[in-house]
């Protein structure tokens, strides 16, 4: 039985079919079900390093690996070392159940977001018992044969079978920028893989034709595989990655500040180290948001899976914040503003008039080209009155975006022909003659005949006709190929006029994207005539065109300068996309980019969030963040009002949490200058952050308010270090008057002291989640029903925890009743102080 440690796949590209086919254990008409199932275990699946997955056991013991975990287990083991066994058991069990609780949310919404990503995953057609079947690419096995066309990502390394006009983009592997032809040779001296024209490669793409390949190597073994470590390098983190970051940094500051200064004060009074050390944990742990990761995780895949059902598909959660920071949308205008619904509308002669030898010649390029069909293609097939019969193909030069022509080679018995379709000013520069219907001669193409055809096509232009030229070339009958040299001398024969309406629901959309500040702009191949012609049709403003020719004069801060201002750029080749869409992420701004063919993946990889249909080529699938399951601008507003609600959701736990345990352990640090014991003990600190956490796990359902989302959203540390000194100090203060209650009033011991502040602490952090989650009044902003069952309940369990017998192992004692009506009346005034605050500083720090 074929192993993954046979070494035939060493110079597969050498070895004559045959042998290649008994080495592997396959045929030419590809495996069974059972043998690729027996099969897949084996060899593991068609994946390349860095996308397998951890197994469960290992995902939840690297929970452990956070460095205040590790600390608090280090103090548990401590407290067990010296004798204190409540301790070591108190703060195990509250580690246990923090770190579980984070490893069970976060992979129950890693899950449901791997089923989306897995409703769109890139798929591939191979042979197995005797008939083509759809797969995942991860399940494609040595010994399959694959069936590749235009469009498709290769899956694996592997001989060509069979192949028809078959050219590969091989520049991920090898930097050539031009496609190669592949065929089924026999290549027995060819040492090099990358050069061998008998081989596909993973991770290289399908420009044109069709061929059956044999998978010989997949996943690691591959020759991506081996390298992806030094060419798939780690993509540049994203906004979203760095705030987190930024902020993780902020919060490491405050703690080791905050930290050090109680070490100093408990070693000033000489207090005991071990319990000093626990204090100074604990008030580390309180301070840092630990649940923060889960709680990203989740909101984003809540997020994901809201989402999803406004027909938006999202493989890369971090994409969520992007698309709701994006503040400038570029895309192509066919199937976004208009129907993508092209009809074949006028096929005119030189001269203007209604001509069927136009159609015929635009029917036999559509018809025999093998390359990707494009939906002008379609609109020429459907004319199925042309019988193309009577002529055989010789030869084909396949579409490519520099040249933007193809080309095939017609023999029809007697005369052997040249047809030529593509972009009008380029088949123009390429004509030396023209030929109006029933001429037998072509005349001669001079300068007036150029500028009335011309005129011509730009009066179509004007009408919002697409469209294309063609002409032809007849060549002698021993011409064998057809080469890019062979589109010269054309004869022109007319043009292939197109229709593609404006889409009703995208003026809604535009209307509804720009009420939300974010600014479409058109990156087309298409004229500038064409392009303005769908912007009044939709009521959009111009403000401004640059075309192709433009953008290769301009250098990269000229462009950057230009592309500010600009929102139509028109006859762009696929570089220049690129291009554009660096020059606007250079000038600051957050850059979505809509793409579904062959030449988008560059720009999808560029853009912050890069976005795909799901009719789309693999080459973009792969390549997006984001799939539309509607190619409409109104699935992607929605996407982006849900990417906004999920980074507020996310604002919310991250402003409650920094500004209600910076108060709460400023007060703590405060408290330990002039109490004569711990102001609360480690194990109540951490039981007071963990109910606290649990309290806030409704956050990812709750709603956002209509007007955070009216315009994008980024990380601003300033403004969230501002609300935490500004906001803190509050709850501070009402700490300093319980203490001066509980010492006063009540005559407080240690216990009881303890038990006031601890009380008092959960009612007030937990509450006051109700008045800073929204910018409103918290009357006018309805939480979600399940944040307010939990925060209720939080703070209840809270009030009667002393009550209980666990209370006394915790350090509580049940306080008089008349405690909590003082409590009531701290309470009240405290959420009405915020609520005050809260308002003024949103008035002096966001206006907006």
């Amino acid at each position: 039985m074929l192993t993954p440690d046979d070494n035939t796949d060493s110079a597969f590209w050498q070895c004559p079919i045959p042998v290649l086919l008994e080495q592997l254990a396959a045929s030419p008409q590809g495996l069974t079900s059972t043998e690729a199932a027996s099969r897949l275990p084996q060899f593991g699946p068609n994946l390349i390093h860095g996308e397998r997955k951890k197994a469960l056991v290992l995902q939840f013991i690297t929970k452990f690996k956070n460095p205040l975990v590790i600390i608090l287990l280090t103090a548990s083991a401590l407290s067990a070392f010296t004798g204190d066994t409540t301790s070591f058991f108190i703060i195990g069990t509250i580690v246990l159940i923090s770190v579980t609780l984070d490893f069970v949310q976060e992979y129950q919404a890693g899950q449901a977001a791997e089923r989306l990503r897995q409703s769109v995953a890139v798929r591939g057609q191979v042979l197995r018992d005797g008939k083509f079947l759809e797969i995942p690419l991860a399940e494609m096995v040595p010994g399959d044969v694959a069936l590749l066309a235009a469009g498709d990502l290769v899956p694996c390394d592997g001989r060509v079978l069979e192949a028809k006009d078959f050219f590969v983009n091989q520049a991920l592997l090898t930097g050539e920028a031009f496609p190669v032809e592949k065929s089924p040779a026999e290549l027995p001296e060819e040492t090099q893989v990358l050069a061998a024209g008998n081989t596909v490669l993973l991770g290289t793409s399908v420009v044109s034709g069709t061929a059956q390949v044999l998978v010989c190597r997949t996943g690691q073994r591959t020759e991506l595989g081996e390298i992806a470590d030094t060419l798939l390098a780690k993509a540049p983190p994203t906004a979203f990655e760095e705030g987190t970051h930024r902020f993780g940094l902020l919060i490491m500051r405050m703690t080791v500040l905050l930290v050090l200064f109680v070490l100093l004060v408990n070693a000033f009074f000489h207090r005991p180290w071990l319990e000093s050390f626990l204090f100074a944990v604990a008030l580390a742990v309180g301070l840092t948001p630990e649940l923060l990761p889960m709680v990203v995780s989740v909101t984003l895949s809540r997020g994901a899976l809201r989402m999803a059902t406004k027909k938006v598909i999202v493989k890369r959660l971090a994409s969520i914040h992007n698309l709701g920071s994006m503040d400038v949308f570029c895309t192509d205008k066919t199937g976004t503003l208009t129907e993508a619904r092209i009809h074949l509308e006028r096929h005119l002669n030189p001269l203007g008039q209604d001509s069927l030898r136009v159609l015929e010649l635009a029917y036999y390029n559509s018809y025999y080209e093998t390359g990707l069909k494009s939906t002008l293609d379609d609109a020429i097939l459907e004319h199925t009155e042309i019988d193309a019969s009577g002529w055989k193909k010789i030869d084909e030069v396949p579409f490519d975006f520099e040249r933007r022509r193809i080309s095939v080679l017609l023999d029809n018995g007697t005369e052997r022909l040249l047809v030529v379709k593509g972009a009008p000013e380029d088949i123009l520069r390429l004509s030396v003659s023209f030929a109006a219907d029933g001429e037998a001669q072509a005349q001669p193409l001079g300068e007036a005949a150029r500028l009335a055809i011309n005129g011509q096509f730009e009066a179509l232009s004007r009408e919002g006709f697409r469209v294309l030229g063609i002409a032809s070339r007849k060549v002698g009958k021993d011409h064998p190929h057809a080469v890019v040299g062979d589109e010269s001398e054309l004869v022109f024969a007319g043009f292939a006029a197109f229709l593609d309406p404006p889409k009703a629901s995208a003026k809604l959309a535009l209307a509804g994207l720009a009420a939300d500040r974010v600014e479409v702009k058109i990156i087309t191949g298409d004229n500038e005539l064409v392009t303005q012609h769908i912007f009044e049709e939709l009521g959009l403003p111009v403000t401004g065109v640059l075309t192709g020719a433009d953008i290769q004069q301009l250098d990269d801060p000229a462009l950057a300068a230009r592309a500010e201002q600009v929102n139509l750029f028109c006859r762009v080749a696929p570089a220049q996309k690129n291009r554009v869409i660096l020059a606007l992420k250079r000038r600051g701004h957050v850059v979505g980019y809509l793409g579904d063919g062959i030449n988008d993946a560059p720009s999808l990889h560029s853009a912050d969030v890069g976005i795909s249909v799901d009719s789309a080529v693999d080459v973009a699938k792969a390549a997006a963040d984001m799939i539309l399951l509607e190619q409409d601008l109104g699935v992607l507003h929605a996407g982006v009002l849900e990417g906004r609600r999920t980074f507020g959701n996310i604002m919310k736990y991250i402003m409650m949490g920094t500004s209600s345990n910076f108060g709460n352990m400023f007060s703590m640090a405060g408290a330990s200058l002039v109490l004569p014991f711990l102001p609360m003990l480690p194990v109540q600190i951490l039981l007071n952050n963990l109910l606290y956490d649990v309290s806030e796990l409704p956050i990812p359902l709750d709603r956002v308010d209509d007007d955070y989302l009216s315009h994008p959203r980024h990380w601003d540390m300033n403004f969230i270090r501002n609300f935490m000194l500004v906001i803190g100090p509050v709850s501070s203060v009402f700490d300093f008057l319980t203490f001066y209650v509980m010492l006063t009033f009540f005559h407080a011991g240690e216990a009881l002291f303890h038990t006031g502040w601890f009380i008092e602490s959960m009612a007030t952090q937990v509450l006051v989640i109700f008045i800073i989650r929204t910018r409103q009044s918290p009357f006018k902003s309805r939480p979600n029903p399940w944040l307010i069952a939990c925060s209720l309940t939080v703070v209840a369990g809270a009030a009667l925890l002393p009550f209980a017998p666990i209370g006394r192992h915790l350090g509580f004692v049940a306080p008089p009743a008349f405690f909590f009506l003082m409590l009531t009346a701290l309470l009240l005034a405290y959420l009405v102080a915020v609520e005050g605050m809260k308002r003024w500083f949103f008035r002096r720090f966001a206006a907006e």
